[in-house]
């Protein structure tokens, strides 16, 4: 089968690009960038010299590759851009995993709230937004336009949906500190993310209103049945790439750390990319860079009767491109681990 990704010289567009060149069961046909058209794909990511199959970076034009033979496209664009190029892409036919904002909030009124003027609401409604592990599979034939999930809210639906479901945590009092490696932010020349100014230093963002708050909570909603409101302080973290969230939610009453544990095994079973740790064993961004896994646990604080979780995950793979990739084999009757670790 023939993908392409349009964007592929931002940082998820990288990762893309080096999982697909190595997956058993596609092809990488096309690689798209405005700012990189013309160049040859190892010039602009040495890293995949010698893999490359001789690809060079063509410009993005929507009717074009709509026109032609590729059969799967992933955009790895920023919000705004991605929905220009699903609209004319869905309408040529093609499978379309958009890794943008731009289909993950169902409801329009939202989005705009968040991210301002949507450029093709009519695709709102078709869209289907899916994190492998929690979505119900009615999607893989009904779903013409994918959307992957943000790292942020993969390292907290995974942790919080099951129990929710389950009555284990209350739904009131939900607080989630989050960290971030820079390359989350993409490529862009701004001075917070110089080496200078990242290098020894954390600080909270976006706090109150960070955009992937929309997401979290109507994907909790929809998930659980209820409205969920959760306070999420984001930070950015000195380190490349990573997503570290600690997570502390009342317990309800009689549920202990072993029932959520229970609720875990039952929910991730034959999931190979969720991996439990012991309660008492933290997970390390470090063990999961370059992974499309997510690690997590939970301890519970007699003190507080405080569950507090806590999740580690790369967020341009099992927050990005991984998960894309993970969602294609799924869509496409692959293996789920193909090409994947």
């Amino acid at each position: 089968m023939k993908v392409g990704i349009v964007g592929a010289s931002g940082y998820s567009g990288e990762v893309l690009v080096k999982l697909l060149l190595g997956h058993p069961r596609v092809t990488l046909a096309c690689v798209t960038s405005r700012s990189q058209a013309g160049k040859p794909l190892a010039t602009v990511i040495p890293s995949v010299r010698g893999a490359d199959r001789g690809l060079k970076f063509t410009d993005s034009d929507p009717a074009a590759l709509a026109a032609g033979d590729i059969d799967l496209f992933f955009l790895a664009l920023p919000h705004g851009a991605a929905a220009t190029f699903a609209k004319a892409l869905v309408a040529g036919g093609k499978r379309v995993i958009d890794l943008s904002a731009d289909f993950r909030i169902a409801d329009l009124a939202t989005y705009q709230k968040y991210y301002g003027e949507h450029h093709a609401p009519e695709l709102l409604a078709s869209a289907r937004f899916v994190l492998p592990e929690l979505t119900p599979p009615a999607w893989k034939t009904e779903a013409k336009l994918v959307a992957a999930p943000g790292c942020y809210p993969t390292s907290i639906l995974v942790p919080l949906v099951p129990l929710l479901k389950a009555g284990v945590i209350s739904r009131e009092h939900i607080v989630v500190n989050s960290y971030s490696g820079v390359s989350g932010a993409g490529k862009k020349a701004e001075e917070i993310y110089l080496f200078v100014e990242r290098a020894e230093s954390i600080k909270a963002y976006g706090l109150v209103q960070h955009r992937h708050l929309a997401e979290i909570e109507e994907q909790l909603a929809l998930h659980t049945g209820a409205k969920t409101i959760i306070q999420f302080n984001p930070h950015l973290a000195p380190m490349r790439r990573g997503i570290a969230t600690t997570i502390t939610v009342p317990a309800t009453a009689g549920a202990t750390v072993e029932r959520l544990y229970a609720v875990w095994r039952d929910t991730y079973a034959g999931r190979p990319f969720v991996q439990l740790l012991p309660s008492g064993e933290t997970p390390d961004t470090a063990h999961t860079i370059g992974t499309n896994r997510i690690d997590m646990s939970a301890v519970y604080d007699p003190r507080t009767n405080n569950f507090v979780i806590t999740a580690a995950e790369d967020n341009l793979v099992k927050g990005a491109s991984g998960q894309a990739v993970q969602i294609m084999n799924l869509w496409c009757g692959f293996d789920e681990t193909a090409g994947l670790i």
